[in-house]
């Protein structure tokens, strides 16, 4: 079971080392197991330091943002409960121009919850031609782009996508992340 100490943090040298540790601790804290009933994991979230809990819930936004958008995300992680915790963990990260847009992005999917729930009941496919055709990613589109462009690294060695505000908050908040 790893155990994730403050010491490790501060003396992990590179980004990548630390987000192994990081990595390593939230694969045994929160596994990815849990994904497969959003009520449990919300609740076993809810129980880590508030600094992993941020960066658990945030963890599949960012594999959204890499593979599809955030009209994906919320197809793929249709629970409420879910998408608060992912806002109050990007809030908690730091990342505030990335929780502004998905925040905006969750209010317009918001306004189209009920339809998504039904586009989600089908097969993949009915999901798939239904988004493409929506009203919903259109009023996305903007913020899928605004995204992506807050999301790519402009730096060299940087940890891409939301991946480096955890870095940045596990070396300036070590005792949130592992108290």
């Amino acid at each position: 079971m790893p155990r994730l100490t403050q010491a490790a943090i501060r003396s992990a040298r590179a980004d990548s080392d630390l987000l192994k540790l990081l990595f390593a601790q939230l694969n045994d804290s929160a596994p990815p197991s849990l994904h497969e009933d959003l009520d449990q994991f919300v609740e076993a979230v809810q129980r880590l330091p508030v600094g992993l809990r941020a960066m658990a819930s945030t963890f599949q936004l960012d594999v959204s943002m890499a593979l599809d958008d955030l009209g994906w995300h919320f197809g793929n992680w249709f629970h409420e409960g879910y998408n608060e915790e992912t806002s109050r963990g990007l809030k908690e990260l730091e990342a505030h121009e990335v929780a502004e847009v998905f925040d905006q992005a969750y209010a317009i999917a918001l306004q189209h919850w009920d339809e998504l729930d039904r586009a989600l009941d089908g097969e993949l496919e009915e999901f798939v031609e239904w988004y493409r055709n929506s009203r919903l990613l259109r009023e996305l589109e903007p913020l899928n782009e605004r995204m992506w462009e807050i999301l790519k690294s402009e730096e060299p060695g940087a940890e891409p996508g939301i991946f480096r505000y955890w870095v940045a908050y596990a070396r300036k908040h070590p005792e949130r992340v592992a108290p």
